[in-house]
């Protein structure tokens, strides 16, 4: 049996995997903040020996694994994004809770995007060039665009912005993404972040001058972009900003 031209028992692994990995995410959360080392002898040790398994994180990314296998197959952006799933899950994480996004997690997430553009590069005889471009300008207009909000943010209110986490963090995705889709999920990330703001204002759970942390935005953000059609996405986002009078080109 076949689904998307993929047979089940390959969904059934990678579900399987989605479910090991999302319990490591839990003890990765546990240890990054902390700048130790996630792979190493006390995960046995400590973490297995008694652990409280981590449903939520278990079950959401095996789906995350189950919907990035449908919508890419067996391919390099499979196993590319198999990789960035559990690490946007656990800056998601790690942000919300503790409003940072430790420096390690950062580089793991550029260390991959890295690795995968040069296996692209190598892979894409003809298009090896414009796959290498696209991903360092994708990493220079991610990282570019939140350094200048910060920059900006700091000469007109005396402060950050956002935390530089977000501009390494975007820089990092700027690689898997390229520059066209790193700036839609810029734009998606403000407009959740402006949306959601605004609905934790109006409930009166934040103050207005509470800090709110941007990194779930730019993770919710990276997961639309991922699981949505391109034109789809660019013609959404140009009806919102044109109030609904975009047409789309005939």
């Amino acid at each position: 049996m076949y689904i998307n031209d993929v047979h089940i028992l390959i969904y059934v692994v990678v579900g399987l995997a989605g479910l090991v990995v999302g319990q490591l995410i839990d003890w990765a959360n546990k240890r990054l903040p902390e700048y130790k080392k996630v792979f190493s002898k006390e995960i046995f040790t400590q973490y297995f020996r008694n652990f409280t398994p981590n449903y939520l994180l278990m079950c959401i990314n095996a789906l995350m694994y189950l919907g990035v296998l449908y919508t890419f197959r067996v391919s390099i952006d499979l196993f590319e994004y198999l990789i960035l799933v559990p690490l946007l899950l656990s800056a998601f994480c790690i942000d919300l809770k503790l409003q940072i996004i430790p420096n390690r997690l950062n580089l793991s997430i550029f260390e991959v995007g890295l690795l995968f553009t040069f296996i692209k590069v190598i892979a894409s005889t003809n298009l090896g060039i414009a796959t290498l471009t696209d991903s360092i300008l994708g990493m220079l207009v991610g990282g570019g665009i939140f350094l200048f909000i910060n920059l900006i943010g700091g000469l007109i209110a005396g402060k950050e912005a956002m935390g530089f986490g977000d501009v390494k963090l975007m820089a990092g995705l700027g690689l898997f993404f390229g520059w066209i889709n790193i700036i839609i999920v810029s734009v998606l990330a403000f407009l959740l972040a402006a949306i959601i703001s605004i609905g934790i204002l109006i409930i009166k759970r934040k103050k207005v001058n509470e800090y709110i942390p941007f990194g779930p935005f730019i993770v919710a953000s990276c997961f639309v972009v991922i699981f949505t059609p391109f034109d789809l996405l660019l013609t959404v986002i140009l009806k919102i900003f044109t109030l609904g009078m975009y047409q789309g080109i005939k």
